[in-house]
């Protein structure tokens, strides 16, 4: 068995640009989101895709649609859900810890999830995503949060975190019986 998963972050919304936590509340693309999501759908121009998985947050689900511009059907997944910050959601970015890898389990007692359950919510979705008999080349859209405790399985992706997790970054990973491996990163020029 040999696959390919194109896992995919979300166009910038308004509070990315406003700098403020999503989470799983959530807030609209802005025009410049449109623009990433709609350059992203050229890169998938060529690539044929047996299905398209999304996150249910409208900031997924809107990327999604324009870059399959109807061409074909997706399904919500909600284990694609950016990490739940609890509280802290729609606060200022200024209130987080100063990189990821302090997130660990800051945000449970604020009613938020630790970074190991988002890795395992994560792992455990794309597995079995993967793991469908038909699809040999799928894309899913789902968050930075998620993407990044995701890769956690995978590597160390504080590097990567520190080059930057832009919007509509596409991770493509090839899937065996062994699991899940990095084959590139795909970072859009603005």
């Amino acid at each position: 068995m040999h696959k390919t998963l194109y896992l995919m972050r979300h166009g910038e919304t308004l509070f990315n640009q406003l700098g403020k936590i999503q989470g799983q509340c959530d807030s609209p693309l802005t025009a410049n989101g449109i623009k990433q999501a709609e350059k992203a759908a050229k890169f998938f121009d060529d690539i044929q895709l047996d299905h398209v998985y999304s996150s249910p947050l409208e900031r997924c689900c809107d990327t999604t649609e324009l870059i399959l511009s109807g061409r074909m059907a997706y399904t919500r997944v909600k284990g694609l859900k950016e990490m739940y910050f609890g509280v802290y959601e729609a606060e200022s970015k200024a209130l987080l810890p100063a990189s990821p890898l302090d997130y660990h389990t800051f945000f449970v007692p604020y009613g938020g999830e630790s970074t190991d359950e988002v890795s395992r919510r994560m792992l455990t979705t794309l597995t079995k995503i993967m793991r469908e008999p038909t699809d040999q080349t799928v894309l899913a859209v789902s968050h930075g949060d998620a993407i990044f405790n995701f890769l956690r399985n995978l590597m160390d992706p504080l590097a990567e975190w520190e080059i930057g997790f832009t919007n509509c970054i596409i991770f493509k990973l090839e899937f065996t019986d062994d699991g899940f491996n990095l084959i590139d990163i795909i970072r859009q020029a603005d």
